[in-house]
C-alpha cells in the first residue's frame, strides 16, 4: 500500500467531515472532479459503472487516478513541513492492515445467552417499572417527558430544573440532579439504563450478528475522531457498557470462535495520566509513578493533607475526579457537580492539585497559549488539532478551545500509543505465523482471541507490545486477563 489519500488529508486535517476524491481535488488542486455518487446516483437511482456511457466515465472516473497521484504527492509534501512522516508511514499506514484484520474474523457471539440476556433484562424493567408506579402512587407512560414531568414536578413537586418549548425538562442531566431528592428519580434512571440496554445491545446487537460466521463484524473508523482516537460503528463495540453491572453482563455474550481458543483482554493502567506525566515532565506526578504508587491515594494524600494510609475510599475516589478531569481541562463549577460537593471545595480540590503538581499548572498554561499562537497544538507524534474556537468571541466557545487545547496532547497521544501497539502485536502475530488474532480495541484495552496453546506466547507479546510501543518518563503498565467470554476478562 503506496498511499492512502483518505488518511493522509485526515492526518493534515482530522477536523473535515468528509475526504472524498472530489473534496480533495477542489482543495489541493482546485479541481472540480465529480463525486462518485453524483456519477452513479443514489438508491433506487443507482446505477452501475458498467451501464454508464464509456465517454462519461473517461471523463469523470478516468480522472481519479491523475487526482488521487496529485493529491497524494501534495499531502506527502505537508507531511515534510509538518514532521508527521512517522504518523502516516509508521502508524496510520500500517493500522490499516491490522484493522482490516479486525473485521474480517469479528467477534462470536453466542446467540442463546443474548436471547437470555434479553429476557433477563425485560424482567429487571418490569420490576423497575412496577417501582416506579407505587413510587408515583399510579401508573402512568415512563416514557413521555411530558407524563413523566407531571408526576416530578407537579404531583410530588420536586423543583423544576429546566424547562422546554413543551414543558417540564425530564432528560439526564435534570435527572442527575434531583437524584438525591426522591426515591423515584433513582429508579427512573435504572428504568432508562435498562430499556437501553435492552434496546441497543441486546435486540440491537442480535440484528447485526452475521448468519454465516455468527459473528458481528464491526466497522473501524480510522479517519473520523478529531483526537485520533478509532471508533467503530455496526455496532460501536468500543461503547459496550461499563458503569452498570447489568451493563457489564452483555460481555458474557461474545465468546472465542471455538473451544480451542481463549480470550485474552490487555489493558494499560491510567495511560493517559502517565502521559500527562511525561509531556509535563511533573516531577511529583513522575516520582509517583516511578515507585509505583497509587496515584489517586497520592493525590488524596497532597489535596487534603493527610498521610497516604490515612486516605479513605470517598477520598480517593475524589482525587481520582481531579486527576482525570484535569486532564480535560474540568473546571470547580463541573467538578463540583459530578461530586455533589461546594463549588468552594471543588475549587479548593483543583488549587491543591495543582499545588501538588506546578508543572501541569504550567502547562495548562502553555498549551493554550500555544494554540492561540499557532491555531493549532499537536501529540507527541505531530498530530494536529486546529484550534479556531480559541478566537471566537464568545466565552463559552473560547472556553471550550481551552479544554480542547490542554486534552488534545494528551488523549491524542495515548491514542497514538495504542496504535503503535496494535501495529507491533499485529505485526508480531503475523510474522510468527500464530493461530492468534487481534478482534478488538476499545480505548486503553485490546482483545485477542489467543489458540490456547499459544497462550503464554501471546501474553508475552501482548504485554511487551504495548509496553514497549514508546519509551516515556514513566513506565507503561498493561495488565492481561484472560477468559472464556469477554466478561471474564475484566
Amino acid at each position: 500500500m503506496a498511499f492512502d489519500t483518505m488518511i493522509g488529508a485526515y492526518i493534515i486535517n482530522s477536523s473535515k467531515d468528509t475526504y472524498t476524491i472530489s473534496e480533495l481535488a477542489q482543495e489541493y488542486l482546485n479541481l472540480n472532479v465529480k463525486a462518485v455518487e453524483e456519477l452513479t446516483g443514489k438508491g433506487k437511482n443507482f446505477t452501475l459503472y458498467r451501464d454508464m456511457q464509456p465517454d462519461v466515465l473517461s471523463k469523470t472516473v478516468g480522472i481519479y487516478p491523475y487526482v488521487i497521484n496529485k493529491v497524494s504527492r501534495k499531502i506527502d509534501g505537508l507531511f515534510k513541513e509538518n514532521n508527521q512522516e512517522q504518523l502516516y508511514y509508521d502508524i496510520e499506514l500500517p493500522l490499516v492492515r491490522a484493522l482490516a484484520d479486525m473485521e474480517y474474523y469479528g467477534f462470536k457471539v453466542n446467540v442463546n445467552a443474548l436471547v437470555e440476556f434479553s429476557k433477563e433484562l425485560q424482567e429487571k424493567i418490569d420490576v423497575v417499572t412496577k417501582e416506579i408506579y407505587t413510587l408515583a402512587g399510579e401508573e402512568f407512560n415512563i416514557n413521555s417527558p411530558k407524563q413523566l414531568g407531571v408526576i416530578l414536578f407537579e404531583k410530588l413537586g420536586l423543583p423544576v430544573i429546566k424547562k422546554t418549548k413543551t414543558g417540564y425538562s425530564t432528560d439526564a442531566e435534570v435527572l442527575d440532579e434531583l437524584s438525591d431528592r426522591h426515591e423515584i428519580v433513582e429508579k427512573i434512571l435504572e428504568y432508562r439504563q435498562l430499556v437501553k440496554l435492552k434496546s441497543t445491545y441486546a435486540e440491537g446487537l442480535l440484528a447485526v450478528i452475521n448468519p454465516h460466521t455468527g459473528k458481528i463484524h464491526s466497522s473501524f473508523n480510522q479517519t473520523v475522531t478529531v483526537t485520533g482516537r478509532i471508533s467503530s460503528t455496526e455496532p460501536n463495540l468500543q461503547n459496550i457498557p461499563i458503569k452498570l453491572e447489568m451493563g457489564r453482563k452483555v460481555r458474557k455474550v461474545f465468546i472465542p470462535s471455538n473451544e480451542n481458543y481463549q480470550l485474552l483482554d490487555a489493558d494499560y493502567s491510567q495511560i493517559e495520566l502517565r502521559v500527562l506525566a511525561h509531556i509535563t515532565d511533573d516531577e511529583n506526578m513522575i516520582n509517583a509513578f516511578l515507585n509505583n504508587e497509587d496515584i489517586h491515594t497520592s493525590t488524596a494524600a497532597s489535596v487534603f493533607g493527610i498521610p497516604k494510609e490515612e486516605v479513605t475510599p470517598i477520598m480517593r475516589s475524589r482525587a481520582k475526579a481531579v486527576n482525570f478531569g484535569i486532564v480535560y481541562g474540568i473546571g470547580d463549577f463541573s467538578l463540583a457537580k459530578d461530586l455533589k460537593i461546594s463549588r468552594k471545595e471543588a475549587r479548593m480540590y483543583i488549587d491543591s492539585y495543582l499545588d501538588r503538581y506546578p508543572n501541569v499548572k504550567r502547562y495548562m498554561h502553555d498549551i493554550v497559549e500555544e494554540g492561540k499562537e499557532k491555531g493549532f497544538v499537536t501529540t507527541m507524534f505531530k498530530r494536529r488539532r486546529y484550534l479556531p474556537e480559541l478566537k471566537s468571541r464568545n466565552f463559552n466557545i473560547r472556553s471550550f478551545g481551552e479544554r480542547i487545547a490542554m486534552n488534545t496532547p494528551i488523549q491524542g497521544s495515548a491514542a497514538d500509543i495504542i496504535k503503535i501497539a496494535m501495529v507491533k502485536v499485529h505485526g508480531e502475530l503475523k510474522k510468527r505465523k500464530l493461530k492468534s488474532r487481534l478482534i478488538l480495541q476499545v480505548h486503553d484495552e485490546l482483545i485477542v482471541e489467543v489458540f490456547k496453546e499459544e497462550k503464554e506466547e501471546v501474553e508475552k507479546i501482548l504485554s511487551e507490545g504495548m509496553q514497549n510501543a514508546v519509551s516515556l518518563k514513566v513506565p507503561l503498565v498493561v495488565e492481561v486477563k484472560s477468559g472464556n467470554n469477554w466478561y471474564e476478562t475484566k
